[in-house]
């Protein structure tokens, strides 16, 4: 399993580090959000348990995800957190350490991705590194340049609209 440091400097994706204590909230990061440049991302891994479509929903902190909105958009009944053990399985990563980084373990090319307008837009963001003791910001180039990397298709979703 490649570290994300390692695939990204594979790829020739430009980042910075920057290491903190563990977080495991939201609530948590954001006392180190002022040490870490860019918006920092929220990763919610989420499933539709009857159809077993994998999502993976990432959007600025400070932004509330409307499951009940997001399960009417993605056309499922209900939406609901995957567990630990499948997050472990498709994306190799313990809770409070979902991050897009993850999907470079995703295989099987099953999980949709749906990105926020802020974070597609945003100068700077940044993401645990599948861990959660550090950071990884990026600027909007690079980030896309992730995105390019990996053969999963990266929807665009503007959650303060709804």
């Amino acid at each position: 399993m490649h570290t994300v440091e390692d695939y990204l400097n594979t790829h020739h994706i430009d980042f910075t580090r920057y290491d903190h204590p563990a977080v495991f909230t939201c609530e948590q990061a954001e006392i180190f959000h002022e040490l870490v440049p860019g918006i920092p991302g929220k990763n919610l891994f989420l499933i539709d348990k009857k159809s077993g479509r994998l999502f993976l929903v990432i959007l600025p902190i400070t932004k509330k995800a409307d499951l009940k909105m997001l399960a009417h958009h993605f056309g499922v009944a209900k939406l609901s957190f995957g567990s630990p053990d499948l997050l472990m399985q498709k994306m190799g990563l313990e809770p409070g350490s979902v991050s897009p980084f993850g999907l470079i373990h995703n295989s099987e090319k099953d999980i949709e991705v749906y990105i926020d307008t802020e974070i597609d837009t945003a100068e700077l963001v940044n993401f645990h590194p599948n861990i959660n003791t550090a950071s990884l910001c990026l600027t909007r180039d690079m980030f896309q340049k992730y995105r390019e990397s990996i053969p999963h298709v990266f929807h665009i979703l503007d959650l303060s609209s709804h």
